[in-house]
């Protein structure tokens, strides 16, 4: 059986406050209300959503699969909710961007800024995702375009390298290597080398940097991004494998950023879907960061 605007709503609320009695207090409405809609819900659906323990909730594995959904359903809702305010405002459009977390720590707020200059009534919304989650919301219609430096593979986008973003090891000074003009992946095997969870995505480039030596080196450290990798190189840590965007255009204190010699880079590319073209706001705002970027290095 399907599920109506209302049920979805109060499955919601329930699953977001944790207890009828949030969720009452969320939507206005009486517990008994919220009671009755949820055990209606259930039967709808012939399966629990919640288990009654004590007089308490516990969401079931299929609630939690479930709201994943219904969370999709509610950034739709909000997408229409910003048109509307921008209609309502009578702003000359708005920007919406998806990026990747290092991406939007560097070189997208310069650009963002330019941008504002240059358009002071549009409206720039920005989130800062993986790229799973910026597929999501591109195919859904939910941001205008995605600048990731990871790969986002799907038949509907269509891609625009920006640049090359090369991978670079910031090494504590004082270092034998710090003064190198570059170095091998070889002779960072050995060394305190800060890397990456197996499912963080710059980390499976990290592997395939090492992948033709035949062995991965031992990494004595792992983090989840490459900003925390800096921090900990800048505090002699270890040697931290990052982009170049990590770096651009901020202090490396206490280390040195030296290339890796490595055809392997993180590039940076702008998404959006293939059957829809970038709007005149959008194409000037990737001009903007592209200059931005470019001294980044790498050229495309």
């Amino acid at each position: 059986m399907k599920l109506n605007l209302r049920q979805i709503e109060v499955f919601r609320a329930v699953m977001l406050t944790g207890s009828v009695v949030g969720a009452s207090k969320l939507l206005y409405v009486s517990q008994p209300a919220i009671s009755r809609l949820i055990a209606h819900t259930e039967q709808r659906l012939g399966f629990e959503l919640f288990l009654r323990t004590k007089g308490r909730l516990y969401p079931t594995p299929e609630a939690r699969r479930l709201l994943s959904e219904v969370n999709v359903v509610y950034e739709g809702v909000e997408r229409v909710n910003e048109v509307a305010d921008d209609l309502a405002a009578n702003r000359t459009g708005s920007l919406r961007i998806s990026c990747s977390p290092n991406v939007a720590q560097t070189a997208l707020p310069r650009a963002v800024a330019q941008f504002r200059e240059a358009h002071p009534d549009v409206r720039v919304v920005v989130r800062s995702q993986i790229p799973s989650n910026m597929l999501q919301v591109l195919l859904s219609g939910q941001v205008d375009l995605a600048v990731s430096n990871m790969p986002i593979v799907h038949p509907n986008l269509t891609s625009q390298l920006l640049v090359k973003n090369p991978i670079v090891a910031l090494i504590p000074e004082g270092h034998r290597l710090s003064t190198r003009a570059w170095v091998r992946p070889d002779e960072l095997v050995g060394e305190d080398l800060i890397g990456y969870r197996e499912h963080v995505p710059f980390g499976l480039l990290i592997h395939e940097i090492f992948a033709a030596m035949g062995e991965q080196p031992e990494m004595q450290m792992e983090v989840d991004q490459a900003q925390i990798a800096r921090a900990m190189a800048q505090v002699g840590a270890g040697i931290a494998l990052v982009d170049a965007l990590t770096v651009f255009g901020e202090t490396t204190t206490g280390c040195v950023a030296v290339p890796v010699r490595t055809k392997v880079n993180a590039s940076v590319q702008i998404f959006h879907l293939q059957t829809e073209a970038l709007s005149r706001l959008a194409q000037a705002f990737v001009g903007m960061l592209e200059g931005v970027i470019a001294p980044a290095g790498g050229r495309k």
